[in-house]
């Protein structure tokens, strides 16, 4: 991979600028300073068919003094790489001749034409042997499906990696494609796979081409807080020497979650109003943003309950640091959801938890499944006795 170490694949990075251009809570003079760095990237790297994409989504209007000599720089290009192409096949061997084919790929890449640089990839996997180059190519893949969020063809590619590396594969290669799947996973709203897979690299991480470190640690929070029990969170979380070294850097991250395991609820409820407006402006995670609220909200209010059989309303808003209707309004619905386990005396302005017992409910579920699987039994034998 091209990606130095610490520095993001510049195609991702415009892929936020365009998100953020179209994002409704950017204001207008941040849309004008990001418009103009949107055309000066695609400018600057001769991005016609991008260009092209984004005039028919309304993004810029269409400048043929823009377009048209970006059109003839990309087609001298390309004959240069095909004129390389040839002379490989030629008079140079099967290893030179796999890096023109890479050199195209790349070059379509780069350019934005996205079903031309498939296709190139294919052509170039057919010259390649070696297992990790491959994967390289995989991983160009998977940055193009990220770009635009292909998840048809990100979930292709990470069932590919997973069959390439049955046939070898280094581990750092293997611990890079964790944090692709993550990321996936966390896109697609499987919190709790993302949040393993995303442990499972905090030590190993080289991922830069995706996002710093910062904005891994970020997502690794994030999605460990909505996942874990208190105690993998403590010991996988808030005491990994990994996170602590980082979590300072990131606004509100770092009292969002101590606050929420030292039990500090008013703190914790100011922290998570910051943070939501992060996580509005994350490409990745603001489709699944009212769920995550939902999700937060649920593990606070459920630890604040799990101390007490009963308490009043009153007490709980106190702790929160809101008002008593807020309270009430917000466990109504959680527990009509059935995401909270309690009861709301309005009369006399107290909480009553029913915590289901878990040795009942395996019991109860052994019980039932063992009837089920004897009426299976007397119906076989019966059909054997025929």
């Amino acid at each position: 991979m091209d990606s130095e170490e610490g520095t993001q694949q510049p195609q991702l990075v415009l892929a936020h600028k365009l998100f953020l251009l179209t994002h409704p809570d950017v204001n207008d003079l941040d849309k004008v300073r990001l418009r103009e760095e949107v055309l000066e990237a695609v400018v600057s790297n001769d991005m016609a068919p991008l260009f092209e994409t984004l005039v028919s989504k309304g993004v810029f209007s269409l400048n043929l003094e823009v377009l048209d000599p970006m059109r003839v720089k990309n087609a001298d290009e390309l004959k240069k790489l095909d004129e390389k192409i040839a002379d490989a096949e030629e008079n140079l061997g099967e290893s030179e001749v796999r890096e023109a084919h890479l050199a195209k790929s790349l070059f379509y890449i780069r350019i934005g034409d996205k079903g031309k640089a498939l296709e190139q990839l294919k052509v170039t996997e057919k010259k390649t042997v070696a297992v990790g180059q491959k994967m390289d190519l995989v991983f160009y893949t998977l940055q193009m499906g990220l770009f635009d969020l292909d998840f048809d063809l990100i979930s292709k590619c990470i069932d590919k990696a997973k069959k390439l590396f049955e046939k070898g594969g280094d581990w750092e290669r293997k611990n890079r494609l964790k944090v692709y799947e993550g990321l996936f996973c966390m896109s697609t709203r499987n919190f709790k796979k993302a949040a393993d897979l995303f442990l499972d690299s905090i030590s190993t991480f080289t991922t830069y081409e995706l996002f710093p470190y910062d904005t891994f640690i970020f997502y690794t929070v994030l999605t460990s807080i909505i996942t874990l029990d208190r105690v993998s969170l403590k010991q996988k979380v808030v005491d990994a020497p990994e996170i602590l070294t980082v979590i300072g850097k990131i606004p509100y991250l770092s009292e969002f979650m101590n606050s929420l395991y030292d039990c500090q609820y008013k703190s914790f409820f100011s922290a998570f109003a910051g943070l939501m407006e992060h996580i509005k402006l994350d490409r990745y995670l603001q489709p699944h943003f009212r769920y995550y609220m939902r999700e937060v909200r649920t593990v606070v209010y459920s630890q604040f309950l799990e101390s007490y059989k009963s308490v009043t309303i009153e007490a709980m808003a106190k702790a929160f640091g809101v008002s008593e209707d807020f309270i009430d309004l917000e466990l109504s619905r959680f527990i009509a959801a059935g995401k909270l386990h309690c009861k709301i005396d309005k009369v006399a302005g107290v909480l009553e938890t029913n915590r289901p017992d878990a040795k009942n409910a395996l019991y109860q579920a052994t019980i039932k499944q063992g009837d089920f699987l004897l009426n299976r039994i007397q119906k076989l034998s019966r059909v054997i006795d025929l």
